[in-house]
């Protein structure tokens, strides 16, 4: 069984930089590719980035493009989402999983806690 752990969320004034990391266990995940998504109360939880493995592939949902930045270390059983210039409208709880191969936007299995990321002067 795969845990997910999110942490490094905060409130932050608009412009300003987190770093969130989610820690996993179970080996098979370091062979998994990973995803970050969000979910603003009474809203549908919405993908955000996408990694691959082996870290060689990305992808991100548009309103984050050219800000977030996803990465991971499979030796440190983490994944990385660098969230810069962050903006009112990426308050929302954010959590980590594993992802459908290759798509990298599609979750898989069970869902951590989440980290609360709250973007407010």
């Amino acid at each position: 069984q795969v845990l997910l752990v999110e942490s490094g969320g905060g409130l932050v004034q608009p412009g300003g930089s987190l770093r969130l990391a989610c820690i996993w266990s179970g080996r098979s995940v370091s062979t998994t590719d990973m995803g970050w998504f969000r979910q603003i109360p009474g809203k549908e939880r919405e993908w955000v980035a996408g990694i691959s493995w082996n870290g060689e592939s990305t992808n991100y949902a548009d309103f984050v493009k050219g800000r977030f930045t996803i990465s991971r270390d499979n030796h440190l059983s983490t994944v990385y989402l660098q969230m810069n210039n962050l903006k009112p409208e990426d308050t929302a709880a954010y959590y980590c999983n594993k992802v459908l191969h290759g798509q990298l936007s599609t979750p898989l299995g069970s869902w951590g806690r989440g980290t609360q990321v709250t973007v407010s002067a």
